[in-house]
């Protein structure tokens, strides 16, 4: 069940959203000023943003710039009565997913935000993020701030293994095993490769006796 703040400030047409998103099934927070939407994202994380822009204390564009800036790439979709080219342009600007002209058709905007979600949830399964790197599980690629990674076969196979199981304990012989792939990789050459990757910065803690562990922070 997808987890929807909604910044607007218009009560009635707020109270006819809520309802309307939690017949669909969707547990719906109200905001009605920018300011608000920051404190509520320290505490609490969404799968999806319904953000009008004319609100008061933080528009909706600036709003949506300062959680950009902070790394928040949650889907975002803009609900305004401006229609003009320069305002659609700087709210994509300032990272907006979708765009829906007030008044709008309420059956429009739950596709919209159903075939948001579904691109969103598909992201989230293909690219993994832990700190400033993050590893595409589809296409098998490391990057740091954006920037491709190259990593031999051996390095690569660790740093998905450990992408897939972030702030667990790995033991040794489930690396090890892994890494076989019909040759013998001896506890020695392990430690070569942890080193490597330790080097670009992947956090890598060496649990004594156990294993090693990827930490998210």
């Amino acid at each position: 069940m997808a987890n929807i703040l909604l910044l607007e400030d218009d009560i009635v047409l707020a109270e006819t959203l809520v309802e309307l998103l939690e017949s669909e099934g969707f547990n719906v927070v109200h905001l009605h000023d920018g300011e608000m939407v920051i404190e509520r994202t320290f505490e609490q994380s969404f799968d999806l943003y319904l953000f009008d822009i004319n609100v008061p204390k933080l528009s909706g564009f600036e709003l949506l710039k300062i959680l950009r800036e902070s790394s928040d790439k949650t889907p975002t979709i803009f609900l305004t009565a401006m229609s003009d080219i320069a305002s659609l342009s700087k709210g994509f600007d300032v990272g907006a997913d979708d765009y829906i002209k007030k008044p709008f058709d309420f059956d429009e905007l739950i596709v919209r935000i159903h075939a948001l979600l579904r691109k969103s949830y598909k992201t989230k399964n293909i690219l993994k993020e832990v700190g400033n790197f993050s590893f595409n599980i589809e296409k098998e690629e490391l990057y740091k701030e954006g920037v491709f990674i190259p990593l031999s076969p051996y390095e690569l196979k660790i740093t998905q293994l450990f992408f897939k199981n972030v702030d667990k304990t790995l033991l040794k012989e489930e690396i090890l095993l892994m890494l076989s792939d019909g040759s013998e990789v001896s506890e020695g050459a392990l430690r070569v490769h942890i080193t490597k990757l330790r080097k670009i910065g992947l956090s890598i803690t060496t649990i004594k006796g156990l294993g090693y562990r990827f930490a998210s922070v």
